[in-house]
């Protein structure tokens, strides 16, 4: 396993891997998602569990927003499948794991994973120590953006076709975007074969949070300044809907905390559910 900072995946993306296995092990089934493939990959040491992000309480609501969002989009994922979509393109992969999970699904696409050259480099390396290995339908395309690199020129060369509709998901990137730089992204992805799909998370004005979470999330965007990776975007539900209709999406709704806890989370006993008014999805139709 490659030690070097620069490569390996950001702690954001680790927090998120690790989250999704914490899942698994702390929160009593039916569980939502069952992903322990970047615990996996990060092989962490034995202590991880005891780190203050990792806190089974302190997490709860937010690793229920985490599974929830991927759940949710998975779904989606496997629906438009069902329908034909061939495309699914994942902007900011990070440790996504759709392709080791549910093969006899992906297989049957052409699934695009856009990150940046260093770490998507060393998840390439962990997949085959691993024994998953890298199938010809799973197309990693490393995107230099500090370089001036597109994702869209990516996407062509790796194989993409532009006159096929496809799948984009970006899941915890818009809050690090310039309102500007979302907009640029959601014009991109209307511009794509008419049928194609957005599934897009956003973060709501912090004070707009549950008060269970709002020091979380405080202590979360203070984290995100110290390292130089500050949020710079919050959009209100009406708000990115508006964004969506600009850039040219036919279609946009918003998918609620509520929605995803009447979904996935009905019935349950222990009260886990994703916190409202805190990361939420917008879906759009080109």
């Amino acid at each position: 396993m490659n030690d070097k900072r620069d490569v390996a995946p950001d702690s954001t993306a680790a927090r998120v891997a690790l989250w999704r296995a914490l899942h698994v092990e702390a929160d009593p089934p039916p569980h939502v998602l069952e992903d322990e493939i970047g615990l996996e990959l990060l092989a962490p040491d034995e202590g991880w569990r005891r780190r203050g992000d990792m806190d089974p309480q302190f997490t709860r609501p937010f690793r229920a927003s985490i599974v929830a969002r991927a759940r949710f989009i998975e779904d989606l994922v496997v629906e438009q499948a069902s329908r034909g979509l061939s495309q699914y393109v994942i902007l900011g992969a990070g440790l996504d794991s759709f392709a080791q999970r549910r093969p006899e699904i992906a297989s049957r696409l052409r699934v695009f994973e856009i990150d940046r050259p260093g770490p998507q480099a060393w998840k390439r390396q962990r997949l085959i120590e691993l024994g998953f290995g890298v199938p010809d339908w799973l197309r990693f395309v490393p995107v230099d953006f500090e370089a001036g690199g597109t994702w869209r020129d990516g996407l062509v060369t790796a194989g993409f076709d532009d006159s096929k509709p496809a799948i984009v998901v970006s899941t915890g990137v818009s809050m690090y975007l310039t309102k500007d730089a979302n907009a640029a992204t959601l014009r991109q992805v209307a511009a794509l074969a008419p049928g194609s799909t957005l599934a897009m998370t956003f973060l709501l004005p912090l004070e707009l949070a549950d008060p269970e979470v709002r020091p979380g999330l405080e202590m979360a965007e203070k984290g995100a300044r110290a390292s130089g990776t500050p949020f710079l975007s919050f959009f209100t539900p009406p708000e990115i809907m508006a964004l969506a209709r600009e850039a040219g999406f036919r279609e946009a709704r918003h998918v609620s905390a509520a929605d995803l806890t009447r979904r996935y989370f009905a019935g349950r006993t222990d009260d886990l559910r994703p916190p409202n008014n805190a990361e939420e999805l917008l879906v759009a139709n080109a």
